[in-house]
């Protein structure tokens, strides 16, 4: 009897906190959204951020603040996201970094990247391209590789910061090919490329969102995208994968929440996204730089993050090497 009466009573409270769940999200959201992104103004994530944050304001009807927090290799924004209260009016702009790489990057960090965030929706695949400035002698990835061989120590390669895809994308390249190129990390893709047009740093495997307004001027010289296939957005230019077969040094960029956050509302935030990224103006600003939509469910994103966690740790592990 007393096991009856216990289960009888979880259950009823699991009743009650979904009933009030749906009771929330029914008047969800009465005020401002913030929207932290933890990279600086001007990169790919901040404009992917904006792009998807001005028609979901508009569905939700309430303003969307989206928020750079750079620095600490994306701990910073994701920190504050982690400890906020779980009510649905904070979010992560999520890349690589928070959950990802951070944890097999980092000894220790101030939130726990598996349990304190709720997936909500995938927003795309960040397709990172392949650029040297015009001093590098090298007009394809095969004489890139040559280069670096003979040249030991002397190219470097600029990142957003330390984790981020830009970063991975870099060491994956330097383990595939065997060859020494330094590491240079920034708060940011904006600040980065400002460095990599001044020819203060060499190299960059980063946001193509940010990086193709600069190919397409000749101040940046693009080799190829680190993605398995070419994109619409440059589809003259090939992809590392033509010189190296399966290289795939492309992120994904997602929404999540804290944990705790009811989940009619991220259920509702979820089909909004999905709207959102189903129209056809929004997939073409997307897909025109080089960003690629995609629609999953919750559970989908859950099974996706869990894949890329595998995937760059083993990177992750032979860089400690």
């Amino acid at each position: 009897m007393g096991m009856f009466v216990a289960k009888a009573l979880q259950l009823g409270a699991a009743m009650v906190a979904l009933t009030a769940g749906a009771a929330f999200a029914q008047t969800y959201p009465s005020q401002q959204i913030r929207l932290l992104v933890p990279f600086a103004a001007g990169g790919g994530s901040d404009i992917l951020a904006r792009i998807v944050a001005e028609p979901l304001s508009k569905r939700l009807g309430q303003n969307i603040l989206v928020e750079n927090r750079p620095g600490g290799g994306a701990t910073i924004a994701a920190d504050m996201v982690a400890k906020a209260p779980p009510d649905g009016y904070t979010w992560l702009f999520t890349t690589a970094g928070p959950q990802i790489t951070n944890p097999y990057l980092m000894a220790k960090l101030p939130y726990d990247p598996f349990k304190d965030f709720a997936p909500v929706a995938m927003l795309a695949q960040s397709v990172n391209v392949l650029v040297v400035h015009p001093s590098v002698p090298a007009k394809n990835v095969s004489e890139l590789i040559a280069y670096a061989k003979v040249n030991p120590g002397k190219l470097n390669f600029s990142s957003s910061g330390i984790g981020a895809s830009s970063h991975l994308a870099g060491e994956l390249f330097k383990q595939v090919t065997e060859v020494n190129i330094v590491h240079v990390p920034y708060r940011g893709t904006g600040p980065s490329t400002t460095d990599l047009l001044a020819g203060n740093v060499h190299m960059a495997i980063d946001s193509a969102a940010t990086l193709l307004p600069h190919i397409k001027s000749g101040g940046l010289r693009a080799l190829g995208f680190a993605t398995l296939d070419r994109q619409p957005a440059m589809p003259e230019l090939g992809t590392i994968a033509d010189t190296i077969p399966g290289f795939d040094g492309s992120s994904i960029n997602y929404i999540t929440v804290p944990a705790g956050t009811p989940q009619p509302i991220i259920d509702r935030l979820n089909q909004e996204i999905k709207v959102v990224l189903s129209d056809p103006g929004i997939a073409k600003r997307m897909t025109d730089l080089a960003i690629a939509p995609i629609i999953e469910t919750p559970a989908q994103l859950a099974t996706r993050i869990s894949q890329e966690q595998q995937k760059w740790k083993r990177v992750i592990e032979r860089m400690a090497k």
